[in-house]
């Protein structure tokens, strides 16, 4: 069983973010059924998540080191009471390497200089026919209104002072 590499336990942490524990160690500790299930995993899943139920830091080191060699599984991380085991399945398929991008294809060559040149820009006239007003059309409904205005009275009656919102705390 050779060690894990710096990197590949890094990548191995990466996928296990996102994994849920399949086993538990409960308050009777590292039972021969504890060991059977976790190796069932192991053979399903190649890295699975183990959560142990103790407080006693020590104990949960020495779980894991056990079921590290019991098992011939690589301990990848141990956070809090997760514990995180690795252990590579020769039956299953090795990951396809990622697709190296397809070659671009070759620019366009630039095109050629043009012999005759385009049309000239054309003048513009007196600068104040610009900004001079177009006269409106009367028959046009005005400006801002897209719907006829509601007949309905308005919510808050038309006279009287408006209301102060009494203060509640401070």
């Amino acid at each position: 069983m050779n060690p894990l590499t710096s990197k590949r336990r890094s990548e191995l942490r990466a996928e296990a973010h996102k994994l849920s524990p399949v086993v538990l160690i409960g308050d009777k500790g590292l039972t021969e059924s504890v060991v059977r299930e976790t190796d069932r995993a192991l053979s399903a899943h190649e890295l699975i998540k183990v959560r142990a139920s103790t407080n006693d830091r020590e104990a949960r080191s020495a779980w894991m080191a056990e079921l590290c060699e019991k098992l011939s599984a690589h301990a990848v991380q141990e956070i809090g009471k997760v514990l995180v085991l690795y252990r590579e399945n020769p039956e299953k398929a090795l990951p396809k390497p990622a697709k190296t991008p397809a070659a671009r294809p070759a620019r366009k060559p630039p095109r050629e200089p043009r012999k005759e040149p385009v049309a000239t820009k054309k003048k513009m006239g007196k600068r104040t026919s610009l900004w001079t007003k177009k006269p409106r059309d009367p028959n046009a409904p005005p400006k801002g209104i897209l719907r006829p205005r509601s007949r309905a009275a308005s919510p808050r009656p038309a006279s009287g002072p408006l209301r102060r919102r009494p203060r509640t705390s401070r």
